[in-house]
C-alpha cells in the first residue's frame, strides 16, 4: 500500500508539472526581472548567462539569423520537484500577452527540463493547455497540426533531465521542435498554431500564472 501511494502521488505530480492539473500544491519561481534588472559591474558582465538551477540561459541568441533578446525566465515546480525552467526569447522585449503575440519578428520558446517526462504526458499537457486558452471557434483549424505535433513529441519516447526542447517561430515558415539542437520532424506552419503554444504559458488559463509573470519579464517570486 505505501508502494503504491508513492506511486500515485509521483504521477499526480508528475501531472501537476506538465500542467495537466492545478495542483493544490502548486509553486513557481519566475527569474524575469533579472533579465532587464540585474546591475552589472562591466558589459562583459552584463552579456553573461543567467543561470537557473544550474543551467544557462543565454541573454541574446540568433534564430533565423535573427537576433532575440531574454525577455524572461520562469521556473516551474510542484512540492519538492522541480519540472521545468522555461525562458522566452524575442526580437524586442515585452511585458504584455499582445505584445508578445504581435511581434513581427521570429521568437523562441526554450524550456530546459529538470526531471524526466514520457512523452505522452507531454502530449496531453500542450492538448490540454491548447484547449484551456485557445477559442473553441479556433480549435479546429488547429487539430491536424496538433496531431502533426503531437507525432513528433510521441516519437521520442520521453524527455529527460537535461534535455533542451526549442520551439522556434520564424514568420512565413512556422514552428520547428527542436530537441537537443536536432530538429525533429517538418516545419509546423501558421502564426495561429505558434501563438496557441505561447498561450499554454502565457494566455488567460497559463499552466501557472507565476510562470507567466516570469516569462513577461515580470519581478522574481
Amino acid at each position: 500500500m505505501a508502494v503504491m501511494n508513492r506511486l500515485t502521488l509521483r504521477a499526480c505530480t508528475l501531472a501537476a508539472l506538465c500542467g495537466l492539473v492545478a495542483g493544490p500544491a502548486a509553486l513557481a519561481q519566475t527569474a524575469g526581472a533579472s533579465a532587464r534588472t540585474e546591475a552589472t559591474a562591466s558589459g562583459a558582465r552584463a552579456e553573461s548567462p543567467l543561470r537557473v538551477e544550474g543551467y544557462p540561459f543565454e541573454r541574446r541568441l540568433l534564430v533565423a539569423q535573427s537576433e532575440l533578446v531574454l525577455n524572461g525566465i520562469g521556473l516551474r515546480a510542484v512540492a519538492w520537484i522541480k519540472g521545468y525552467a522555461a525562458a522566452l526569447y524575442l526580437t524586442r522585449r515585452a511585458t504584455t500577452v499582445a505584445e508578445v503575440l504581435a511581434e513581427a519578428g521570429p521568437k523562441r520558446l526554450h524550456l530546459r527540463m529538470l526531471l524526466d517526462v514520457p512523452a505522452v504526458e507531454f502530449t496531453k499537457a500542450i492538448r490540454n493547455g491548447i484547449a484551456r486558452n485557445t477559442p473553441a471557434a479556433e480549435q479546429a483549424a488547429l487539430s491536424e497540426r496538433v496531431a502533426a505535433f503531437d507525432a513528433m513529441v510521441l516519437a521520442t519516447g520521453s524527455v529527460k533531465k537535461g534535455d533542451v526542447v526549442n520551439l522556434d517561430f520564424v514568420p512565413g515558415q512556422g514552428m520547428s521542435f527542436v530537441l537537443n539542437g536536432t530538429a525533429r520532424g517538418a516545419v509546423i506552419p501558421g502564426d495561429d498554431f505558434y501563438a496557441a503554444i505561447l498561450r499554454i504559458f502565457i494566455g488567460n488559463k497559463p499552466v501557472d500564472p507565476e510562470m507567466k509573470t516570469g516569462l513577461l519579464g515580470g519581478p522574481i517570486g
